[in-house]
This record gives structure tokens, sequence and C-alpha cells, in this order.
């Protein structure tokens, strides 16, 4: 099974201070609406700043998105991940159409309650 790139998804109270707080340990802004979130990266490390979205940080991963964020040809589809966890005993928190195709996400749940996204942002080629 073929997650993709990881980031930490966290809820912030106050997207500048945190912005301020992870520029000057050497994150730079590449993504967001610079409102409610912004993707800010450090070499291959992802932090997802997210303002009033979620209640709880969250583990993220993006199917089809290798760690520096160029895109990869073969993955696994969302789809085929959610199959898998339900075989094996994992309940969806958030579910996604297991017929469709294109973007979707699931979210899940460690033992310990910790909200897991597998988050894809594109259709898998040839689908």
């Amino acid at each position: 099974m073929q997650l993709g790139a990881f980031s930490i998804s966290l809820a912030v109270q106050d997207l500048e201070v945190s912005r301020s707080f992870y520029e000057k340990l050497g994150f730079h802004v590449t993504g967001g609406d610079e409102k409610q979130y912004l993707i800010m990266v450090n070499e291959t490390t992802v932090v997802g700043l997210f303002q009033g979205l979620f209640e709880k940080n969250i583990l993220t991963f993006n199917p089809g998105l290798a760690q520096d964020m160029s895109r990869i040809a073969d993955f696994t589809d969302v789809r085929d991940i959610r199959a898998s966890l339900l075989a094996g005993g994992i309940e969806m928190e958030s579910d996604t159409d297991p017929e469709a195709t294109g973007p979707a996400s699931i979210i899940i749940k460690d033992p310990d309650g910790n909200p897991i996204l597998v988050d894809q942002f594109f259709p898998k080629p040839g689908s």
C-alpha cells in the first residue's frame, strides 16, 4: 500500500502567528489560501497550518505525491487503500464512494483516537 507524501495538519489558533513561528524554523509557504490555511515546507518536511477548519491535529497522507510534492505516475488509489483498510477491520470515520474515480479522501482514527486523513488530489492515470 503506497500512502504517498506525509504531512502533519495542525489546527492553529492564529494563522499568522503560526506562520511566523514556522518561518523561524526554516519553513516557507508553498500553498494555501492565506486566510484559513497554509502549506509550509522545509526540505521534505511538510506542515499544514489550518485555522478554524478542524479541531484536532491530523496525520495526512497524499496518494500520488512524493515527499518533495512531485506527482507519482503509479500509486495506490485512495479507494484501494480504503478497501484494504476495511478488509483489515479498520472503520472509516469519513468515507468516499468506492465506485467513483478522481480526487477523494477518507479519514480513519488510530487506536489512540488520532485522525488520519488519506487525501488524493487527482485521478490515478488510466482510471
